[in-house]
């Protein structure tokens, strides 16, 4: 099977109850952990035929107060991921 080469854009990321300073850790943590979901897993049907798509509702998820940026970002990732395959 071809390996699919996709461009993912997400233009705005809204995360409630983070400090401004961990965004880009955070982004860097979704990205990371976006592109190994969709190599072990595959990119969502959703994604296949290219388009724009409006939103994604990631929904809610918890984390320890002081996880690192990594963690919330794969936790964020994960949420968008199975988000996108709704």
């Amino acid at each position: 099977m071809k390996p699919k080469n996709i461009e993912l854009n997400i233009e705005e990321l809204v995360l409630h109850g983070f400090s401004p300073g961990d965004r880009h850790g955070i982004g860097e943590a979704v990205e990371q952990e976006l592109t190994r979901l969709m190599a072990d897993r595959g990119v969502p049907q959703s994604l296949e035929h290219g388009g724009k798509i409006g939103q994604v509702d990631g929904g809610a998820f918890e984390v320890a107060q002081d996880s690192r940026a990594q963690v919330v970002g794969a936790k964020v990732a994960k949420a968008v991921y199975w988000g996108l395959r709704q």
